[in-house]
């Protein structure tokens, strides 16, 4: 496996991605929420074609070697981005604290109530994401229905490059969903769809809960 590519240099906290396209995303939501939070980030991309093909476990020990290479160069905490590789990721005891990036969104989606339909535009977060939704249900002691969908054609928009047409296939498919009480965005780059939706049940995406769960662990570090 050829290594990460850094972005940046610096940073207490280390973003695992599996596409540059991400990297923007975050400064940006830094920019807005985090003013001063130093972020590296660690992009992969072959974690993730490997953890389609043969499944997240298949990627873990390269996922613990980049997570401990970003802990030996400074990291005080890790935000995995990656919905496929995010157990992985959260398993793989690297010293600091790692964080999914969309623990916190499945959390708000259990708290909204019982029905939830999980939108994915890869097969392969479905599985990861829905486990991650029951493990949050079971954690509130809060009963819980989770449906998916697989948004077709998504992701070879999303591949081409065509955030823009990716955002609006994923949110006429938001919008087609019915008796939910909460729509869960299972990948970081499905957020755009967000503003995009006209649904009135509560469709959630996770980079910027993410990015703030990862702020707070960071500042926990700290102040230590």
């Amino acid at each position: 496996m050829t290594g990460p590519r850094l972005m940046s240099r610096s940073g207490p906290l280390a973003l695992l991605h599996t596409s540059p396209l991400h990297v923007p995303v975050f400064d940006a939501l830094r920019d807005e929420d985090h003013q001063g939070l130093e972020l590296r980030h660690l992009v992969a991309e072959e974690l993730l074609t490997r953890a389609r093909s043969e499944g997240p476990d298949a990627v873990a020990e390269e996922v613990r070697a980049v997570l401990d290479r970003a802990v030996a160069e400074g990291a005080r905490a890790v935000l995995c981005t990656c919905s496929t590789i995010g157990a992985v990721a959260e398993r793989s005891g690297a010293g600091v604290p790692v964080l999914r990036a969309d623990r916190p969104m499945a959390a708000a989606a259990v708290a909204a109530g019982p029905r939830v339909v999980v939108l994915a535009t890869l097969e392969s977060t479905l599985g990861p994401t829905v486990a991650l939704v029951e493990e949050e249900a079971r954690s509130a002691g809060r009963p819980v229905d989770v449906r998916t969908v697989v948004v077709g054609g998504a992701w070879a928009l999303f591949e081409a490059g065509d955030i823009d047409g990716y955002a609006r296939c994923v949110a006429a498919a938001a919008d087609a969903v019915t008796d939910a009480d909460a729509i869960v965005l299972a990948q970081g780059s499905m957020a755009p769809a967000q503003l995009l939706t006209a649904t009135s049940a509560p469709v959630l995406s996770s980079p910027r809960p993410g990015l703030a769960a990862g702020a707070d662990a960071v500042r926990d570090r700290h102040a230590e």
